[in-house]
């Protein structure tokens, strides 16, 4: 059984994942060395929340995020933020920027309320939730 660890003592392996393969329950990861792990998750999990794997053998690896393409963002920046949530776009606040990912729509939108876009290729790690630490799922109004 695959244990999904919260630090790591001596990783062996790395598996990068971009933002949407972060979330996974059941899926093949292929490591940076070539080879391939089954994750088998109980229930749908945000790997970014954890350092790493230790599979059966006790070997551990270690994830990371994959650089991906996004957008940095300079300019109004609460404006700005208020027009990306109000879309339901994750976006990730970095001191005096907004990363979100690099989407043409939305770039051109932020241009045309006079944000500063630059196009950069990072690991992307928007905020959580506004009801914990992990991914907006909606909001099921049954939930009262």
């Amino acid at each position: 059984m695959i244990v999904l660890l919260s630090h790591l003592h001596a990783p062996t392996d790395t598996i990068r994942l971009d933002y949407d393969a972060r979330l996974v329950r059941r899926k093949r990861l292929v490591t940076e060395r070539g080879q391939a792990v089954m994750l088998d998750l109980p229930e749908l999990t945000d790997l970014s929340h954890h350092a790493g794997l230790r599979l059966d053998d006790g070997t551990e690896i270690a994830l990371e995020a994959a650089a991906e393409p996004v957008l940095v963002i300079k300019g109004n920046l609460p404006s700005l933020a208020w027009h990306i949530g109000n879309r339901h776009t994750p976006c990730q606040i970095d001191g005096d920027t907004l990363v979100i990912r690099d989407d043409h729509v939305l770039r051109a939108m932020l241009e045309g309320l006079g944000a500063q876009v630059t196009a950069d290729t990072r690991p992307f790690h928007p905020e959580g939730g506004a009801y914990g630490h992990g991914r907006t799922f909606g909001h099921d109004p049954h939930d009262h």
